[in-house]
């Protein structure tokens, strides 16, 4: 069973949708409100984001624009975690989605479990940690006995 992260947004879920894939890579699909067959669409809301899912080939993220009546555009709890296989590539990912970031949390660095490992809440309000893939030597090295 795979588990993938679903993001809600108050209408920059396409605008957020295209960063993430110019930081992330991948393939982006995005199918906007008025679009939808027999579903009536308040204008104002017509050009946001049903439903959006960038498919990076490792991993899955999928969002979409909250109207009120649906729930909240920012719940709380959670973050969306990514653990890339390189210092090199944690800090291209660090460095592109933290552009405007609202709030660094923990700033990247080296950790006892972890060569690079950081977490910030991005230019739209969602929580992500950033966690360097650790080989089971350097596990062992780092961590406290």
């Amino acid at each position: 069973m795979r588990i993938d992260v679903y993001l809600s947004f108050n209408g920059q879920c396409a605008e957020a949708f295209a960063f993430y894939q110019s930081v992330l890579g991948g393939e982006l699909m995005t199918f906007p409100f008025a679009a939808a067959p027999d579903m009536p669409v308040d204008p104002a809301l017509k050009d946001w984001v049903m439903h959006a899912t960038l498919n990076t080939g490792d991993g899955i993220i999928q969002g979409a624009d909250c109207p009120p009546e649906y729930g909240p555009a920012n719940p709380s709890g959670f973050c969306v975690s990514i653990q890339p296989p390189t210092v090199e590539e944690t800090q291209r990912i660090w460095d592109g989605l933290t552009q405007d970031a609202r709030a660094v949390n923990m700033p990247l660095a080296p950790t006892f479990w972890s060569p690079l490992f950081g977490m910030f809440i991005d230019k739209y309000g969602q929580p992500w940690m950033i966690n360097t893939v650790a080989d089971e030597a350097f596990v062992a090295a780092n961590t406290p006995q």
